[in-house]
Formats: structure tokens, sequence, C-alpha cells
């Protein structure tokens, strides 16, 4: 029998054992306490599923995953779930950490200091993006990527103008009226037209930036998480440069989904999500910063543990979960054994079987013209009369409820409230076949 006595004399180890665990009165299934402590060291993973087929390629992916299957969930663009051998590194990376503790977040664990560690998860991400590691800082996610990139934008004075659409994401539009209170600036918000070709996308920003001459920053989103527009990224950012004005690129939607580098975007500044696309663990994620231009993000709330000239000091330097952050190098590992090119194939194929199967449906809205290079996985619809948020949210409630299905209900574009659809890479065409069954039996919802 395990008392607490001999389980704390043992260093809190059950050394190649199992206990249950009395948890509110009932008992917890047997729990295996893992007590392999070496630096985790996996084989090189290879991926052996043919991705020019498929329907192959399928039977693969899904091999990778252990995901709950009650529910056909479609929001990748929320969190797109580690394949198995990510979770596998990322326990052993965290039973690693936890059996080091404090040594090892004082950058004293024989053989593995902690910021050499976390700069090889820097240097990944720097190999994977065309960047150099001194471009590279983690961060807990895309959003806090880019808050801290807006809300400490250094160039802005009272009375500049800052720009955002209502395709951007809701919290990064937030960042930017923040600074409206707290530096004096004014707020440009403007709708890209419908429908989004490149030739309306590209008139709207060019509108706005001549009608705004103080304009001195404008957020651009890579690749939208309301409708999944991909707008013509580079010409964007040149139109803007050209009349002095910054942009910040929200990519959280776009690495580990679209094959790009950041030379190929032309932007200075760009904040992304690992755990999304990459499917590294939750709470991951990152800014770049051009070298040349580190000085124009200032450190975070005057932070000062990294010097002015380190990109880190950009980032809230608090205590995270270091295990997530050391298992990125193994999500790149795993994602490029894959393959970007033929990964994005997939997920463009996903998108394209339901919406294939639904235009015939009458009423019912893509909100995405197709054209290629502009969208990606990312999708929305509208059912036929549904109107604000509120249908929206009746219509997600009701395809999970009854048909067990998980789309989301977006709002803010203005042209009204979508569902949105994301498949993700363990998502079949047998789970899409339900969606595209519960579209065409509840078209009538709104009626």
């Amino acid at each position: 029998m395990v008392t607490r006595r001999t389980f704390l004399g043992s260093g809190g180890l059950a050394v190649g054992g199992a206990m249950g665990l009395a948890l509110g009165g009932g008992t917890a299934k047997a729990q295996t306490i893992v007590t392999d402590t070496k630096w985790p060291a996996e084989a090189p993973f290879r991926f052996a599923g043919d991705m020019a087929d498929f329907d192959a390629a399928q039977a693969a992916l899904v091999k990778l995953y252990a995901v709950n299957r009650d529910v056909a969930t479609f929001d990748a663009a929320y969190y797109g779930a580690m394949t198995l051998p990510v979770q596998a590194a990322y326990a052993a990376r965290s039973n690693w950490v936890n059996h080091n503790h404090a040594l090892f977040l004082r950058n004293g664990a024989p053989g593995h200091p902690r910021d050499v560690e976390l700069d090889k998860s820097r240097a990944a991400v720097a190999t994977m993006l065309g960047a150099s590691v001194e471009e590279i800082a983690l961060a807990g996610g895309g959003t806090e990527a880019l808050y801290a990139l807006i809300a400490n934008y250094a160039r802005l004075k009272a009375g500049d103008a800052v720009i955002y659409a209502d395709v951007d994401y809701d919290e990064m539009q937030f960042a930017c009226d923040y600074l409206e209170q707290s530096r004096g600036a004014r707020i440009v918000r403007f709708d890209l037209p419908e429908p989004h070709t490149e030739a309306n996308i590209l008139a709207a920003y060019e509108k706005v930036l001549k009608d705004t001459p103080r304009a001195k920053l404008l957020l651009l989103t890579h690749l939208s998480n309301r409708n999944g527009l991909v707008p013509p990224v580079k010409a964007i950012v040149a139109m803007a440069k050209a009349r002095g004005v910054d942009v910040i690129l929200d990519s959280a939607q776009a690495v580990g989904h679209l094959p790009f580098t950041v030379e190929e975007t032309g932007a200075d500044f760009i904040g992304f999500s690992l755990h999304k696309w990459l499917a590294a663990p939750l709470g991951t994620g990152g800014i770049y910063i051009r070298k040349d231009r580190l000085q124009d993000i200032a450190p975070w709330l005057g932070n000062r543990i990294h010097g002015a000239d380190d990109i880190r000091a950009r980032i809230p330097t608090g205590t995270v979960d270091f295990a997530a952050r050391l298992t990125v190098p193994y999500a790149i590992a795993v994602h490029e054994a894959i393959g970007l090119p033929a990964k994005h194939r997939h997920l463009l194929a996903l998108r394209d079987y339901w919406i294939d199967r639904v235009r015939d449906v009458p009423g019912v809205q893509i909100l995405l013209p197709e054209l290629p290079g502009r969208h990606g996985a990312v999708a929305a619809f509208r059912l036929p009369g549904m109107g604000g948020p509120d249908d929206a949210k009746k219509a997600a409630a009701l395809f999970l409820k009854k048909y067990g299905l998980l789309v989301v209900a977006k709002a803010g574009l203005a042209s009204g409230p979508v569902l949105r659809v994301t498949p993700a890479l363990f998502n079949t065409s047998a789970e899409l076949d339900r969606l595209v069954a519960a579209i065409r039996a509840e078209r009538g919802l709104f009626a």
C-alpha cells in the first residue's frame, strides 16, 4: 500500500508501478507514473502516408491522432490538436521539466540549460519561417504575440491613425482600440467589400490608405479566422510602406497552414500561433521582428529581464509551460515529415469536399470566391434567412446537439454573421458527409 509517508519518502515517484488516486470520494483509474527522467531523444519521425491520394492520406493521417470522435469537430482554427508523436514528446518533456523543476528553470540542469534548449525552439521556428533566431521570440500563443506587437508599437504619436478591417480578429481589433485609449491614436475601421476578389481587396486598402494621410499603423490578417480570406499580403504591405505606414501581420492562422516565408510577406512585424496548424502544444506562438526594426517595438511594459536589443524583451517573461515550448522543434519535425505543400493541398481538398456538395443547396451562401491562393482550409457559410448573431449561435447549437457537429458562430463581418467550418488533418470525408447532410436538412431553419 502506498501511503502519503512512503510516497513522499520515495521522492514523489512510484517506481515502475501504478496507484489508485482517491478523488472527491471516488477512485480514479490507476495512473502509471512515468519514471524515465532522461532528456528525451526521440527517433526521427517518418511519415509513410500517400498524401497524393485523398483517401489514402485520410487513412494515414487519422492514425496520427487520438481525438474525441463522438463529435465531428471542425474548429482547427482554434486548436489543431497534437499528433500522437508530438503528444508523447510533450509528455516526456513535461516529465523531465518536473523532475528537474527549479534547477532547470534556473538554467542549472546538467547538459541542458534552459535558455540553450529554448533557443533550439526559437531556431527551429526561425528556420521554418526563413528568419534568423535573433528575429524570433516565443510567446504564449498568437493573441499574446500580437498584443505585444500592437500595444508596444513605439512609433505612434497622438493623432496618428491606426487602421483595421472587419475581417481582422476581434482581440487584435481590441488591441488597436487600446492605442486610442492609451496613446491618443485615431482608429479607422473599414469593411472589405464582397465579393472578396483580389481587385476589390486591393482597391479597398488603397482607398483607406489614401483617405487616411496620418495613418501610421495597419493591422493586416494573413488568413482571416472569420471566413478564411487570404488577401494579397505582399502587395498590401508594399502599398502601406510606400505611404510610410507600418504593417503588423496577424499570421496566427497561417503558420503551418500556408506555405510562406517572412521575406515573401514583406512584413517587418509578424505575430503567430503554433498550436493551431502546426499542432504544437497549447499555449505556443511567437513574434517575428525584422532585425533592423527591433527598436520600433518597445519592451513589454518596460521589461528589463532581457536587454533592449533582445527580441525576448518584447514578450512577457513570466513562468510559462516550458515543456510546451521545448516540444516545438518536434512538432515542426512532424509537420515537415508530412510536408507543408502536401499538407496544404490536403487541407484545401477537405475544404473543397464539403463546399462542392452544398453549392447547389438553394440559398446557402459560401463566403469566399473561388480564386486560387485567396483561401485556405477555413471557410464559412450562411443558411438562408440567417440574420444576426443570435441566429448563428442558434444554428451552431443545433448542429452540435442534433448532429454531433462542432461548427462555430462568428460575427464581425460587415455582411453579417457566419458559421465557420475548419477541417483539421484528423477530419475525414465521412465526417464532412455528416456536415453536408446537416446543412441540407436545416436549410429551412430560418426560412
